[in-house]
């Protein structure tokens, strides 16, 4: 059930008679608190805050009609005390048909404060009791009267017999709590039979009141055992949240372990039933903390994971492009070192071709001197070096040109 489908469960709810949805709203209100908050949580204690005052509201009415009922009835009390206190031999007929009255209109008038309603009622039965055993009326009347109550009371015995076979103890005794009040508002029977017809009732009503409290006693046990389970799924929570307490550094497979081993917890509390309702609403606060401690953690690692993560790769981004950018730099250079080797291998063959022609050029100079004198063997002389300094030249640049 999700929380917007458990809201709309309350709203209908909120359309009955709110001082018989109790136990419906509580259930679903461990339901819904068994969620991470989230939006709705304001809509759902809206309509609790709604529940409440309507229920309070009802409560505070249905105490001054609880009050008001207590007074009238004390009214009644008095005024039957009165008859049975002037009950004489003469008037004792007339007093009877007021009697009478005074029975119905009790009976019409509703419940009175819970702290008053047995001694109310004690003293009702006894005033009754009172009038009947001592304004010694008519004897047939009377036997009537005791008959038509012994019919009625023999079968409130027989209702109370039949609720030992309802599987539903906690329906039977609200039933059982029902007779009751039916049996008091009863008048009495024969004296004599008085004694045995209440023992019936009393032991039908034991035994149902001993299961109902039989009831109980398994489902404080159910609870208790409920409790203790849940102070173990809390001890494992504590052991999740032990290294994010003790500052310990997690990773994101870490986390993710961590993660499932919650949710285990989380399905494992969602299948526990009520524990002491003393202890519940604390173990459930206890519990939701470490929950919420651990996923505000989690929170805060992630949102920290993407931050760095950004930031990676942001540098990883700036390197990418800083290395294409060199990558064009050194594609550029290469380019032009290719240029300039190819304008320079072009520079050394004409370099090459002009060397060749001029030491052709000083070979075919020399031929012209002769030796028969200083100065012509000087010029000689001259024009040799020059040719092998071309030469040299011109053995230089070949070289070069081998190596490009």
């Amino acid at each position: 059930m999700t929380r917007q489908e458990i809201i709309d469960e309350l709203k209908q709810l909120l359309e009955k008679d709110v001082m018989e949805i109790k136990d419906e709203v509580d259930r679903l209100k461990i339901k819904f608190y068994s969620e991470e908050s989230d939006e709705l949580e304001e809509e759902f204690k809206e309509l609790l805050n709604q529940y409440k005052a309507r229920r309070a509201e009802l409560a505070a009415a249905e105490a001054k009609k609880h009050a008001e009922n207590l007074a009238h009835k004390r009214a009644i009390l008095d005024e039957m005390q009165k008859l049975v206190e002037q009950a004489n031999a003469d008037d004792v007929m007339a007093n009877l048909p007021r009697m009478r009255e005074l029975q119905a209109t009790w009976k019409s008038i509703g419940a009175v404060p819970p702290t008053e309603t047995q001694a109310i009622r004690k003293a009702y039965q006894q005033c009754q009791e009172q009038f009947y055993d001592l304004v010694k009326i008519n004897i047939e009347l009377r036997d009537l009267d005791f008959k038509k109550n012994l019919e009625l009371k023999t079968l409130l015995c027989e209702a109370a017999e039949k609720l030992q076979n309802n599987e539903n103890i906690v329906e039977a005794s609200r039933a059982l709590q029902q007779l009751h009040d039916e049996w008091t508002e009863i008048g009495p029977v024969a004296r004599e039979l008085r004694e045995d017809l209440w023992n019936r009732f009393k032991t039908a009503s034991t035994i149902i009141n001993k299961k109902h409290q039989a009831y109980f006693d398994n489902l404080h046990a159910k609870e208790q055992e409920n409790l203790e389970r849940k102070r173990v799924l809390i001890e494992q929570m504590k052991q999740i949240n032990e290294p994010l307490v003790n500052g310990e550094p997690m990773n994101a497979k870490a986390w993710e372990e961590a993660t499932a081993k919650v949710q285990e917890v989380q399905n494992a509390w969602r299948k526990i039933g009520f524990a002491p309702k003393k202890y519940n609403q604390s173990v459930y606060d206890e519990y939701r903390a470490e929950c919420d401690r651990f996923f505000a953690t989690k929170k805060e690692f992630f949102i920290e994971l993407r931050e760095r993560r950004k930031e990676w790769e942001q540098k990883h981004k700036e390197y990418l492009e800083r290395q294409k950018a060199r990558e064009e730099r050194q594609r550029e250079r290469e380019e032009q070192r290719k240029a300039f080797a190819a304008k320079g291998g072009d520079n050394l063959r004409r370099m090459h071709e002009r060397l060749k022609q001029e030491v052709k050029t000083a070979e075919n100079n020399i031929l012209f001197f002769t030796a028969k004198s200083k100065t012509a063997n000087k010029l000689v002389d001259a024009m040799q070096k020059k040719i092998d300094d071309l030469k040299q030249q011109l053995a230089e640049i070949e070289a070069k040109m081998a190596e490009e």
